[in-house]
């Protein structure tokens, strides 16, 4: 004990004598072989601390009273890497190899806790346990730290002093640290110094307690040194993030308050104004160089006058500042100058537009009548057309012909006729209607407004937008427009408007009243090879950044994905296998980017898979006939079958989901046949012992329209003859009781559809021999049209 009492003698405090009042003064400096053991959760305590230690009550109570009337007043403390037991109850492998010897003073209890003043004394070990419950009583050893006097320890040493003269000033609580260290060591023992530099950090208390098991003085001050340096490295980071937001801080508040103190000199000196006085004059500048129409003004002045007197917190303040900056926004009296240029207008329509040159022809006639008269106004333009054959791209290049401003929206869906016409202002979140914005987005009173998909339309609970929309499509009521939101009337009158559907099956009668129409059908395989070559294929190319010598196609393949993946009415469909040929292709550049690809049809396959359409082959037989009808998505051909099941008993079955139109058609054609099977040199008797069924091929999609009655005639007549019909034949046509045939519409749909399953020869009613005719020059070329009157001439050609 005698050397180890030497060496401890280093680490006691000189001044022993503490007036305390609490019994724990130690009369001498000796340590015994035996002490009490105490855990701590927090961090390993180290000899050169001086800390404030709190423990539970219970179990520990009994443990602070024997030491407290021990004679040394000394304690062990280890650190216990995780919870001690309620009970207390302790096992040899839980503590750590060394702890801290010290003594205690100041013990106090409350609320269940002793609070004591540690003095950290010298390391500690464990030999034997003399306790197994609390209080732990155990035999101890104090490992040897005597001081080194190498040169390496001195060196370290010093490191450890400017790190630490490195640390202060970045946080002053260690500077009291070191104050309490330096009035019980001398700077020049490193074994306390290296203890003391690492309870100065905030290293993880496995760290902390790798140092305290570590003896030999060297080794604990290299392990010190990295944990001192770490922290040097947190503090600095800390610090100047700190730094950062005060800075932050402080920039913002000096710019608030040079904010608030340039605010408070202005309006000393009348150079500004509150933020109501701001808003008023910003209404008014805005109608300064507009005419606003009398009542409008009225309307304004009322508003702003209410402004004055709000207070800006108010919620009334913010409504009518929310009007007046809608009311004072439209562009009241300003009108676009348009460009009546028909020749340009020609030019632009050609440059976007392969085809349709009878609608475009339409569209220059339209524009004739404005510069004749000086302004385009007074229509309303309905494009009607299957999907993808370019409505939407007609209404962009009319805008740009004439020079003005476009704006497009969709209608599709819309359910509430506020969306029209505006909310009124007593709602929360009233906003105006879509040609209000629109009117506010464009800046003039005459732009070009597109409503897409007006077909699609729909009504609800809350109003039905087509209704709301009769107001607005009327040339005689639109320059006296209300939007329920400003409450005050607008001049639509001079707006342009482009509407565009699908079908007019579904547009109301009343609407569709007030509209000019014009129909754009679907295009032949020329068309479509055209507009591929001129406009799908080189923005197909420019959106992936390729140059035309990169990557090209030929003619033959734009023909064949035309006719075998994109036989469909519009363009879209071939715009996505254009766009998918160029993915695949600019895979193959990516891996060899020297290389020039050019497609040629036998690539098709390859690269867009097996042709979606493929050619078909033609039914023909006793009692089939090709007929042609027309859909929303363009022209179709539609055979139809007809075959004697049974003689049995007499009757008529139809199948292929047909409408209630055309099973009215069947049985209309049925009857006349039953009733003039005689004229046309059949066997009177075949529909008096025959059991017939009537099928229209792909029996899962609808048909329905009057336009079937002469195909199926003729198919039964086929069948009473028992006669093949001529073959590379399609006609179309509605018949009645008496055999006449009677018009029927979309006769250019119809003869597309007839040219792209290449039938060269038609039979179509005479009464649409003028829709026929009118028909552009590439569309009747090399056709052979028959026109019949009655059904007589349907079956002189079937069966000449």
């Amino acid at each position: 004990m005698t050397d180890q009492q030497s060496v401890t003698s280093d680490y006691i405090e000189r001044d022993q004598a503490e007036p305390s009042g609490t019994g724990l003064a130690i009369p001498d400096q000796r340590l015994p072989e035996r002490l009490y053991l105490l855990p701590i959760n927090n961090r390993p305590f180290f000899p050169a601390q001086v800390m404030p230690v709190v423990v539970n009550e219970q179990p520990w109570a009994d443990t602070i009273d024997k030491v407290a009337n021990t004679e040394h007043k000394a304690l062990s403390l280890f650190y216990l890497d995780q919870a001690a037991p309620a009970s207390g109850e302790l096992t040899p492998d839980m503590l750590p190899e060394t702890g801290c010897a010290v003594r205690i003073h100041h013990a106090v209890r409350e609320d269940g806790k002793i609070q004591f003043i540690a003095q950290g004394l010298t390391r500690v070990r464990i030999k034997k346990w003399l306790s197994r419950k609390p209080p732990y009583l155990v035999e101890v050893e104090y490992p040897s730290t005597a001081n080194d006097e190498r040169d390496e320890v001195r060196a370290y040493a010093m490191a450890l002093i400017n790190a630490i003269k490195e640390l202060l000033p970045l946080n002053p609580l260690y500077s009291e640290e070191l104050k309490n260290y330096l009035n019980r060591f001398s700077p020049n023992q490193p074994s306390p110094l290296s203890d003391f530099a690492a309870a100065l950090t905030s290293a993880k208390a496995g760290e902390l307690q790798d140092v305290l098991n570590t003896v030999p003085v060297l080794r604990r001050m290299e392990k010190v040194l990295v944990l001192l340096k770490k922290e040097i490295d947190v503090a600095r980071l800390q610090g100047e993030i700190t730094a950062e937001v005060n800075r932050s801080i402080s920039e913002h508040q000096r710019t608030f308050f040079l904010k608030e103190q340039l605010k408070v000199i202005q309006k000393e000196l009348g150079l500004s104004k509150d933020d109501r006085t701001a808003d008023i004059e910003q209404f008014r500048e805005r109608l300064a160089d507009k005419q606003v129409p009398e009542a409008a003004q009225k309307k304004i002045d009322e508003e702003l006058n209410k402004l004055s007197v709000l207070e800006t917190g108010s919620p009334e303040y913010a409504v009518t500042r929310n009007y007046l900056d809608w009311a004072t926004s439209m562009p009241w009296g300003i009108t676009h100058a348009d460009k009546l240029d028909i020749p340009h207008a020609r030019k632009v329509l050609d440059r976007d537009h392969d085809g349709l040159d009878d609608v475009k022809q339409r569209i220059l006639e339209f524009l004739a009548v404005g510069a004749l008269k000086g302004s385009v106004s007074g229509s309303i333009i309905l494009l009607v057309g299957p999907p993808g054959v370019g409505k939407t791209s007609i209404g962009h290049s009319i805008a740009e012909s004439l020079g003005r401003p476009f704006y497009r929206f969709s209608v599709g869906g819309m359910r509430d006729e506020a969306e029209i016409k505006g909310h009124r202002r007593t709602y929360i979140g009233a906003m105006p209607g879509k040609f209000v914005q629109a009117l506010k987005d464009v800046g003039v009173m005459n732009p070009v407004i597109m409503l897409d998909e007006i077909d699609k339309l729909g009504s609800s609970h809350q109003g039905d937008p087509a209704s709301a929309l009769l107001e607005t499509l009327d040339p005689e009521q639109n320059n006296q427009f209300l939007d329920h939101y400003l409450d005050v009337r607008l001049d639509l009158s001079k707006v342009l408007f482009v509407c565009t559907a699908n079908t007019l099956d579904s547009i109301p009668a009343a609407l569709l009243d007030r509209m000019d129409v014009i129909r754009l059908s679907g295009y032949i395989t020329e068309e479509k090879l055209a507009i591929a070559k001129h406009h799908l294929w080189p923005r197909q190319l420019e959106r992936a950044g390729l140059r035309k010598s990169q990557l090209r196609i030929t003619d033959k393949a734009l023909r064949q994905v035309i006719e075998g993946y994109a036989r469909e009415a519009g363009v879209r469909n071939l715009d996505k296998q254009l766009a998918k040929l160029v993915r695949k292709s600019v895979m193959q550049l990516l891996e060899s980017p020297e290389q020039k690809i050019s497609i040629k049809p036998d690539d098709l396959t390859a690269l867009l898979g097996s042709p979606a359409f493929k050619t078909e082959k033609r039914l023909k037989g006793t009692g089939i006939i090709t007929g042609l009808a027309w859909t929303s998505m363009g022209g179709a051909t539609l055979p139809v079958e007809a075959t004697r099941i049974h003689t049995l008993n007499r009757g008529f079955k139809l199948t292929g989901q047909l409408g209630a139109v055309m099973k009215e058609s069947a049985e209309i054609a049925y009857s006349y046949l039953c009733a003039n099977l005689k004229a046309y040199k059949a066997d009177q008797a075949f529909f008096d012992e025959a059991y017939v069924h009537l099928h229209v091929p792909e029996g899962a999609t609808p048909k329905d329209g009057p336009s079937a009655g002469v195909t199926i005639a003729s198919a039964l007549l086929s069948l009473a003859r028992q006669q093949a019909p001529r073959t590379g034949l399609a006609m179309t046509g509605e018949i009645t009781l008496t055999g006449h045939v009677l018009p029927v519409g979309g006769i250019r749909e119809k003869v597309i559809a007839a040219r792209r399953q290449n039938i060269q020869e038609l039979i179509l009613p005479d009464a649409n021999r003028g829709d026929y005719d009118e028909l552009p020059a590439y569309l009747r070329e090399g056709m052979q049209v028959h026109f019949a009157r009655h059904f007589r001439d349907v079956a002189a050609h079937l069966f000449p």
